[in-house]
């Protein structure tokens, strides 16, 4: 199992990821609310994945992912939205970005995308 880095300015969806990755069996590195909280907590956490909301405050999902990847490229990063831009969704991947799941999310679904990335 691996432990993750839930970053999302709203902390309704912090505490619903954090539900679904703790009763897949995963471990909670830690939680930001931000791209900059995220970047910092990304250097002294080195958690195995990051789920990263897209639209936040102060830096957006989309800058801290390109930051984090800058920083360590084998960096494996799930991006969170409500916004199913299928433009913004190929900017992340093109950014490094791993995969991509969209709000409202399932329990499976965030099991299939992360199986996937971890393996």
């Amino acid at each position: 199992m691996a432990s993750v880095l839930v970053v999302d300015d709203a902390s309704f969806m912090r505490k619903r990821m954090i539900g679904v990755l703790t009763e897949l069996g995963h471990t909670i590195a830690g939680e930001a609310e931000n791209g900059k909280e995220a970047i910092g907590l990304y250097l002294k956490l080195k958690p195995d994945l990051v789920t990263l909301d897209i639209t936040m405050p102060e830096v957006s999902g989309k800058d801290a992912l390109k930051q984090i990847v800058k920083i360590d490229p084998g960096a494996r990063i799930v991006m969170c939205s409500a916004l199913g831009s299928e433009q913004v969704v190929a900017e992340c991947i093109k950014a490094g970005a791993k995969a991509y799941i969209v709000k409202p999310y399932n329990k499976d679904q965030v099991n299939d995308i992360i199986q996937k990335v971890l393996n």
